[in-house]
C-alpha cells in the first residue's frame, strides 16, 4: 500500500457510496455504501480485508453525516489517517462551468448547487455529501470530479440542439453528456492497448449498463456523445427510453397524463424493461430470450441495433477508427449482446471471435474480434480510480 490514499465519495439523495482508494495501484482498501437514508431502515455496510460489516443507522439522524462519521472511524481504527491525502467527490453535472476536476471551496460549492436545475436529483445530494465530508475532514483538500467535464471538448456543431439561440442562452439547453469519467478512463486504457499516446488515439467508447452511452473520442478528446441535456437521451437503456419523438410528450399530455406520469413512463418504465415487459436485467433477458420469450428477444434486438447505429454514426467525426471499446456492466460481461452488436456492424467488416469474446468478461480485458476484422476491445471501467487520481493531482 502506498501513502497516496484518496477517499472517493458518491453521494446520492438517499445513499452514499465510498471507497478508500490507493491512487497508485487502484486497490480499494476499504469500500462500502449507505442506503435508505431518511428512512427508519437506513443502514451502512462496508468491507475491510474482505470482511463485510453492516450497521443500522439511527432513526431521525442526519444519515449523510452519520455515514461520514462511520467512515472517519474506519479510517482511524485501521490507522490510515496519515495516508489519506484527499477526498474526491463524484458530481454528476458541471454544466459549462467545469471542464476539469476542481478543488472545492465555498464558491465552487455554490456553483455546484446553482447547477441543480440541470440535475435536480443529483447535484443537491452531492452538496449534502460534500458538506458532510468537509465537516469530517476539514484539513483535507476536497475535489469535485464531474461526469460532464470530459465532454466539454465537443465542438458547437455536436453539442448545440437545433433550437433557438435564446433557449440556449437563457436556459443552457444543449448536449452535455454523462459517464465522462468512464469514457475518459477506457479511452486512455485503449491507447495503452494500442501502444499509442492518448492524443493520437481515435476510439468509440461504448458504456453499456442500466444507463448507457457512447462517446466518439478523437485525438484523446470527446467530440460527440449520445446522452444529451439529461441522461435520458441517446441509447435505449435498462428502464430509460433513449431518443424518441419529442411530440410524444405533447400527445400523452393531451391524453390526460401529467408531466410527472410521462416522466415516470420514460425514465422508469421504458427501455429493456418496457419492451420486454419482463425485466431490465440483461442476464434475465438473455435467459428468457433463449427460452423463446419474444419480448426479451425484441428488447435485445432493439438494444443491439440502436447501439450499432450510434457506433456507425460516430465514425463520421473521426478521421479514422482505431477501436470500438466496450465497457460497463453489460459491455464488459454480456457475450450475446456484444455478438449481436458486432453482427449489426458486419457491413464494416466486424467479426466476433467466439473464444476471445468468451474470455473477455468478469474483469478481463481483451480483443473480441477476429484478426482480420477491425478491432473491438473489452476494457473494464474504473471510475473510482479516475476520481482518486484526479483528486490526488489536485491535492
Amino acid at each position: 500500500m502506498s501513502d497516496a490514499l484518496v477517499l472517493v465519495i458518491n453521494s446520492g439523495s438517499s445513499s452514499l457510496k465510498f471507497a478508500l482508494m490507493d491512487a497508485q495501484t487502484g486497490d480499494a482498501v476499504i469500500s462500502g455504501a449507505g442506503e435508505c437514508f431518511g428512512r427508519d431502515d437506513a443502514c451502512m455496510s462496508w468491507k475491510v480485508d474482505g470482511n463485510k460489516t453492516e450497521k443500522t443507522l439511527s432513526a431521525g439522524s442526519d444519515h449523510h453525516q452519520e455515514a461520514m462519521d462511520i467512515i472517519v472511524g474506519l479510517i482511524e481504527n485501521n490507522q490510515l489517517s496519515d495516508k489519506l491525502q484527499a477526498v474526491g467527490h463524484r458530481v454528476v453535472h458541471g454544466g459549462e462551468t467545469f471542464s476539469q476536476a476542481t478543488l472545492i471551496d465555498d464558491a465552487v460549492l455554490a456553483q455546484i448547487d446553482a447547477l441543480k436545475s440541470l440535475a435536480p436529483l443529483h447535484n443537491p445530494a452531492h452538496v449534502v455529501g460534500i458538506n458532510a465530508a468537509r465537516k469530517a475532514f476539514p484539513n483535507l483538500p476536497q475535489v469535485a470530479v464531474f461526469d460532464t467535464a470530459f465532454h466539454q471538448t465537443m465542438p458547437e456543431k455536436a453539442y448545440h440542439y437545433a433550437i433557438s439561440r435564446q433557449l440556449y442562452n437563457d436556459y443552457g439547453i444543449r448536449r452535455y453528456g454523462f459517464h465522462g469519467t468512464s469514457h475518459y478512463y477506457v479511452s486512455r486504457e485503449a491507447a495503452k492497448w494500442l501502444n499509442q499516446a492518448p492524443e493520437q488515439t481515435n476510439v468509440i467508447t461504448v458504456h453499456l449498463g442500466n444507463g448507457a452511452s457512447l462517446c466518439a473520442v478523437k485525438d484523446g478528446q470527446s467530440v460527440d456523445t449520445s446522452m444529451g441535456f439529461t441522461p435520458l437521451a441517446g441509447l435505449m437503456m435498462g428502464t430509460r427510453c433513449g431518443d424518441i419523438d419529442p411530440s410524444i410528450l405533447e400527445f400523452l399530455s393531451k391524453k390526460g397524463l401529467s408531466m410527472d406520469q410521462i416522466h415516470h413512463e420514460l425514465i422508469d418504465k421504458a427501455g429493456l424493461l418496457g419492451v420486454s415487459e419482463l425485466t431490465n436485467d440483461c442476464r434475465g433477458l438473455v435467459e428468457a430470450a433463449e427460452e423463446g420469450h419474444r419480448g426479451a428477444q425484441l428488447a435485445l434486438e432493439m438494444f443491439a441495433y440502436r447501439v450499432a447505429k450510434f457506433i456507425a454514426s460516430y465514425m463520421v467525426p473521426l478521421s479514422r477508427l482505431d477501436a470500438i471499446v466496450f465497457t460497463g456492466g453489460i459491455g464488459e460481461n454480456s457475450l450475446p449482446v456484444r455478438e449481436m452488436i458486432l453482427k449489426e456492424l458486419a457491413i464494416f467488416g466486424y467479426q466476433s471471435d467466439a473464444d476471445a469474446n468468451a474470455a473477455a468478461r468478469f474483469g478481463a480485458a481483451g480483443q473480441i474480434t477476429t484478426q482480420d476484422s477491425p478491432l473491438a476491445l473489452v476494457i473494464p471501467t474504473n471510475e473510482e480510480l479516475v476520481i482518486a487520481q484526479q483528486a490526488m493531482a489536485m491535492a
